[in-house]
């Protein structure tokens, strides 16, 4: 007995073939003209996948877990287990861009933030604008994993290290670097000191004792530095502010359940 599907398929070919109407190829096939009509709608696993490869389009650097907040927040996903299947179905996982060196994780007897601007890291990281080097000042709040500013110059020596900080609206007690010329230089120190800032360096040779900054340069490059081509300074400042409000008021972050800094930040000063 030939079923639906088959007739379907005869009738598109009668069609393809001889000059006649559906309503003469429905009668002779014995076929239904809904039957004949029908088309199939899009599964909800199909809508799931559209609007993941649309996320992961637009942050190329977001794996599973963090689409699968934005879905969730969205009301686009309920399982976690219906989103890790359609994500691999459609191969979004994310390849790792180069190998990383095994390290010793030494744990360091370091005071840790328990509140917003109670300790900020910040460190150097390097990149091109046109046929420059670029050369950025980070800075992240241990705590709220927010940046109150990123510098982005062809050269930042100590004194413009400082009149940046200078241009911030809040300091902190406490500041944590590695032991670079432009953090130990007699001018920083005298800055800090005027300041009173406590300036924690960290011992020589080992950035996981700065981890809260080693992980922001992480993101920064991995998200926006290997994202942009810089054309010159005024091009890598534009990119690179328009990146760090994002990653303030729009990107979850894990370590802090998936809210954004700007959200804990709100939610710390309600607390009682």
């Amino acid at each position: 007995m030939v079923g639906p599907k088959a007739k379907r398929l005869a009738a598109l070919h009668c069609l393809a073939l001889f000059e006649v109407s559906k309503r003469q190829t429905s009668r002779v096939l014995g076929l239904n003209r809904s039957t004949f009509a029908y088309k199939p709608l899009p599964s909800k696993d199909e809508e799931l996948a559209r609007r993941m490869k649309e996320i992961a389009a637009k942050h190329r650097r977001f794996g599973l877990p963090r689409i699968y907040y934005l879905l969730s927040r969205e009301g686009a996903v309920r399982s976690k287990s219906r989103a890790e299947r359609v994500y691999k179905k459609e191969g979004l996982q994310l390849k790792n861009r180069r190998r990383k060196k095994q390290m010793k994780v030494v744990r360091v007897p370091f005071k840790k933030a328990t509140m917003p601007n109670e300790i900020w890291s910040f460190d150097f990281v390097s990149d091109r604008a046109g046929e420059r080097k670029l050369r950025c000042l980070t800075i992240v709040d241990d705590c709220s994993k927010r940046t109150p500013g990123v510098l982005a110059e062809y050269s930042i020596p100590s004194r413009v290290m400082i009149d940046y900080f200078n241009t911030l609206p809040k300091l902190p007690p406490k500041m944590r670097c590695d032991n670079g010329p432009e953090m130990s230089s007699r001018e920083f120190m005298d800055w800090a000191d005027l300041k009173e800032i406590e300036i924690e360096y960290i011992e020589p040779g080992k950035p996981v004792q700065n981890a809260y900054i080693e992980s922001f340069n992480s993101r920064f490059r991995d998200e926006c530095l290997n994202e942009n081509e810089f054309k010159d300074l005024g091009d890598a400042k534009r990119k690179i502010e328009k990146w760090r409000k994002y990653y303030n008021e729009e990107r979850p972050h894990t370590a802090i359940e998936f809210k954004t800094p700007k959200q804990f930040e709100e939610e710390f000063d309600q607390q009682p």
